[in-house]
């Protein structure tokens, strides 16, 4: 089978190897499509090559079919069709014994500490596996753990019906919360610096504002009659984010803390405690965020298919790499491994 792995400095090579053959409480996977994700991106600049080494399968984002089971799965069987959910907690930590093993304090994320999804056949523990509807097409079904991150995030805010919601950053993760919070009856605005992005996000009917032209907190309470955004999350990673963040927030606003910033940055204090500010953190998702992606993404609830910029082959996964790079006219590139 085909596999392509990343072997540093920007670069993948296509290598033909032998599929691993699910252990007992494994199912290997015949791999329809994978999307690319920032992290990806991350891994593909070099940034995690002391994690990632530089012989590694990277992916997952995607979607797929069960081609065999091992000898104690009892629950899937050959056929099915799933997505995965791409963690592996170690089940001793405080968080997991706490009940919070997406965020284990040893967690394995896979596709990055493990080979991933960018090759035909992916084997991967049983419980890390989700059925889809056996009607969802393939390509749609690549964005449930984008989705589900999105909705991970909502949650997080603890949003609500006809409260106002800010979203700091218009990449693909901040369309796809966009589009949940607007599923959940929040009036959504959308601050990006690109004009592309800001063409998009009008397209799909947000309220936008341009973060290199106005005063973004200015904008936002004289939209909203002087209250602020009840929920602002911050997706951009930048340190203007982290300004705008507290400037836009309402009295008891939310902040969720989507972004990774790997930078400190300069916050204002004071405004948390003038204004009684909660600022909280969002990282992956559990279970139930899975499940509620999939129904989204299946009832169509939430438009993924206009964020699909393009998609190659596993054979292209190098210019397609090189395409969606830097290139803020690219939401969603996604990868036929092996339709």
């Amino acid at each position: 089978m085909k596999a392509a792995f990343y072997t540093g400095n920007r670069t993948f090579a296509i290598e033909e190897i032998a599929p691993t053959r699910p252990g007992s409480t494994e199912v290997q996977i015949d791999v329809a499509y994978c999307g690319i994700c920032g992290t990806d991106l991350h891994a593909y600049h070099g940034v995690m090559d002391n994690r990632i080494g530089l012989h590694r399968v990277i992916g997952h984002e995607m979607s797929g079919t069960i081609a065999s089971v091992g000898s104690d799965v009892g629950d899937f069987q050959a056929g099915e069709r799933v997505v995965v959910r791409p963690l592996a907690a170690c089940g001793r930590c405080p968080a997991c014994q706490r009940g919070h093993a997406h965020i284990c304090h040893n967690l394995k994320f896979l596709g990055l500490d493990t080979d991933g999804a960018f090759q035909e056949k992916w084997t991967v523990p049983s419980h890390t596996l989700h059925r889809i509807p056996v009607d969802m097409p393939m390509e749609l079904a690549a964005f449930v753990e984008p989705v589900a991150v999105a909705c991970h995030d909502v949650r997080r805010g603890r949003l609500r019906a006809g409260e106002d919601a800010l979203v700091i950053g218009g990449g693909p993760i901040g369309m796809l919360i966009a589009m949940v919070a607007r599923h959940k009856g929040a009036g959504v605005t959308v601050s990006e610096v690109s004009s592309h992005r800001l063409e998009i996000a009008r397209s799909l009917g947000f309220d936008v504002l341009d973060a290199g032209r106005a005063d973004i907190g200015k904008e936002v309470h004289d939209r909203t009659g002087g209250k602020g955004s009840d929920v602002v999350f911050e997706v951009s990673g930048s340190q203007p984010g982290a300004e705008v963040m507290t400037e836009a927030a309402a009295t008891r606003g939310r902040i969720v803390m989507v972004a990774i910033h790997p930078d400190k940055r300069h916050i204002d204090l004071f405004r948390f405690f003038w204004r009684e500010v909660e600022m909280i953190g969002a990282r992956v998702y559990e279970p139930e965020d899975y499940d509620e992606a999939i129904d989204l993404v299946a009832r169509r609830a939430i438009d993924c298919e206009s964020l699909i910029t393009g998609i190659r082959g596993l054979d292209e996964i190098g210019p397609a790499f090189a395409d969606l790079d830097g290139d803020a006219r690219s939401m969603k590139t996604l990868i036929r491994v092996g339709v």
